[in-house]
């Protein structure tokens, strides 16, 4: 096995959009790619696009026009609508105010899904249940609360979303609510995305709270805060900015979804799913981009969505431009081959496109995907997009697929 001086560090990205190593001629990129992505194991139905960062020039199209399953990687489009409508240093707030009657404590979700209980949960800098129990406790000077309220209304309408596999939900995914610990994660140490999940995670967060302040669980009971309510304390979430990154190097369903419900709040809309997918088709139009009308959900988990590959390097291209700089997440935050996040195992070190390739994946059952920027061996950035989505299986469409970014990396 090859030892650490024989790896592939990786590899600089370029996010200001300036030019940088030996351009790339069409040409190569079609010689590089053709083949690759003749190959069967990635089905009949393949779609891809690359196009030079820098520039925008538009290298390689096989379909890039045509709708197509993302799955994953449509976390891409959520991602850059929550951090074009919300800000990268916004944080999220769970709040604590007075109830109705005396000694009534209401902990009121704002879309946190990363809260944590007491700090040793699913979500590094997350904010602490404990910390917002103490604020609590320290406003009411001694007074004994005697039930709590849980207060999930910010988020309407259904909790799960059209295309969704019913056997996902509770474990890949999970109803999207607006107040949760860990993700929902009955095990809070578990990061594997299958779960298991909390069957009803706004309760349950309320029901931690409760056993901070001395509450038994029989006085918990779902709720809403009376407006102008007096606050008893708050705690935050880390910023969108860090969130995004959490979701895209983890492929965080739950978490997108949130991220999803942050960008209609941004946007005045209603934190439902048809808000959510409105504030992203807002958000991404206001970025002088084709807004992806095809997204029904933040996460991808939806067998529904349809978006190009072309939208999809569209984000990559803008993103690199130095008028939205909060966009360098989409950078930042994507998993690097054979080093990090759902591509840590796929590039063996000595891989082409180890520590070169940066991208986001994309798995369904029938649709392997991949999304993001590949830094060629003469140093030119390069953004490519890949969809199969009716691919015969995971076994054989993934390393097809990364074999054709490591193409692009030989360049």
């Amino acid at each position: 096995m090859p030892g650490i001086a024989d790896e592939k560090p990786p590899v600089p990205v370029l996010e200001s959009g300036a030019q940088g190593g030996q351009p790339v001629s069409a040409d190569a990129v079609a010689k590089a790619l053709g083949p690759a992505l003749a190959d069967p194991r990635l089905g009949p139905k393949v779609t891809s696009v690359v196009l030079d960062l820098a520039t925008g020039e538009k290298l390689y199209d096989k379909g890039g026009d045509t709708p197509a399953t993302p799955a994953s990687t449509i976390k891409l489009s959520t991602a850059a609508a929550a951090l074009v409508a919300r800000g990268s240093e916004y944080r999220i707030e769970t709040k604590a105010v007075a109830g109705a009657q005396p000694g009534e404590v209401v902990i009121v979700g704002g879309g946190d899904v990363t809260l944590s209980v007491d700090g040793t949960g699913a979500y590094p800098g997350a904010g602490k249940l404990s910390d917002l129990a103490n604020q609590v406790k320290t406003a009411l000077a001694g007074q004994a609360p005697t039930k709590v309220t849980v207060d999930a209304s910010l988020f309407p309408g259904s909790p799960t979303a059209p295309g969704w596999d019913p056997h996902d939900v509770g474990g890949f995914v999970n109803k999207v609510v607006a107040l949760a610990t860990d993700g929902g994660r009955v095990d809070p140490k578990l990061l594997y995305e299958g779960g298991p999940r909390q069957p009803d995670p706004a309760m349950s967060a309320g029901t931690a709270f409760a056993k901070l302040l001395g509450v038994p669980a029989t006085a918990v009971a779902p709720g809403k805060a009376a407006a102008g309510a007096q606050e008893y304390g708050k705690v935050l979430s880390p910023t969108i900015g860090r969130l995004v990154e959490i979701a895209l190097v983890r492929s965080d369903n739950v978490l997108a979804e949130a991220l999803a419900r942050q960008a209609a709040l941004g946007r005045g809309k209603p934190a439902s799913f048809e808000g959510a997918m409105t504030g992203i088709q807002e958000a991404i139009g206001g970025l002088g981009l084709t807004p992806p009308t095809g997204q029904l959900d933040g996460s991808g988990m939806s067998a529904k969505d349809q978006v190009t590959a072309g939208y999809l390097a569209s984000l990559y291209v803008r993103a690199a431009k130095p008028d939205h700089p909060e966009l360098r997440y989409l950078f930042t935050g994507v998993p690097v081959a054979g080093y990090t996040g759902g591509l840590d195992d796929r590039y063996p070190p000595t891989a082409d496109g180890a520590g070169a390739v940066r991208a986001k994946t994309g798995t369904l059952t029938g649709v392997d995907a991949l999304a993001g920027v590949v830094t060629t061996k003469g140093g030119r950035a390069l953004v490519f997009v890949v969809i199969c989505d009716a691919s015969p299986g995971l076994d054989s469409a993934r390393p097809a697929i990364d074999k054709a970014a490591g193409q692009l990396a030989k360049l």
